[in-house]
């Protein structure tokens, strides 16, 4: 049985997890944060750094760091973790070529940034395995946050990103290009809930909704019995009507225009160059 150790992102309220097996110190890494300052435009590894010194202090090898989906909270620490283990790959849905496509345009990316998920190493198809040593890896598509969004299934875990969170929690939003609350709606009932109740769920976010403290494990008995916007039984019509009345009242993420054009590449800057990166931000004129 794998182990799962987890680390918090106050800041962006982003879980990080690291899996690996204590026998063989396989290992693989779930969504990594890049700590970004906006006011100071200045990036820090102190998360990262955190997940590397585990990493080394437990003499692990990690064969993969995998996003869920391209983050529009936090960016990603992934090419860091790269560069810190040798031979560690970079893995994503393949669906990722889709976000890649919408939001080339909206952030006026040059002509040769290729659509075509080449950024990443690793294109996880839905249905199939990846071996991290001895650690099998199930991919699972389940859009609606975003189109391109994956859960991973490792033993009785699953690892959601965005798409579904604590009970008290609810769900992703789904108001994102492209996002879809009929496709969310699917991708729980129906992939998600079809599991073994007994299935141990790991949250991409932890809102810590009433002040309560952290908590990002729960079951799938947990979520079909109390899930608070999509309980077992509830029907596609009222969690796409709920769905989409709350989205309509949601603020962008704070660093949205930061985040997605750094994580659709594979979270590398684009035009980087002696110890500085830069940001392309749309700006609506009057």
């Amino acid at each position: 049985m794998n182990t799962v150790q987890a680390y918090f992102d106050d800041v962006t309220s982003t879980l990080t997890y690291i899996v690996f097996d204590q026998d063989t110190k396989d290992g693989v890494i779930i969504d990594p944060v890049w700590d970004y300052d906006p006011l100071a435009s200045e990036m820090s590894p102190e998360s990262v750094d955190k997940v590397i010194d585990f990493v080394k202090s437990n003499n692990l090898k990690v064969h993969y760091i995998l996003e869920t989906h391209a983050h529009a909270d936090h960016i990603s620490g992934a090419q860091l973790l790269k560069s810190a283990f040798s031979g560690a790959k970079i893995g994503i849905g393949e669906n990722i070529t889709i976000v890649q496509e919408i939001f080339k345009t909206v952030f006026a990316m040059p002509d040769d940034f290729k659509t075509d998920g080449s950024q990443f190493d690793l294109l996880m198809k839905e249905g199939t395995s990846v071996f991290a040593g001895s650690i099998k890896i199930d991919v699972l598509y389940t859009p609606g946050h975003t189109p391109a969004c994956s859960t991973y299934l490792i033993d009785d875990c699953i690892f959601t990103g965005d798409a579904i969170f604590m009970p008290d929690g609810g769900t992703g939003r789904c108001d994102f290009p492209k996002g879809s609350a009929t496709d969310l709606y699917n991708s729980i009932s129906t992939k998600l809930y079809s599991l073994p109740d007994s299935t141990r769920v790991f949250v991409g976010h932890d809102y810590q909704p009433g002040g309560r403290d952290l908590a990002f494990e729960t079951t799938i008995g947990e979520q079909k019995k109390r899930n608070i916007q999509l309980p077992e039984g509830r029907t596609e019509a009222e969690f796409v009507e709920f769905r989409s009345k709350r989205d309509a009242t949601l603020k962008m993420p704070k660093l949205i225009f930061q985040s997605v054009q750094v994580n659709i590449n594979a979270g590398n800057f684009f035009g980087a160059k002696e110890g500085a990166g830069f940001f392309h931000i749309p700006v609506k004129l009057a």
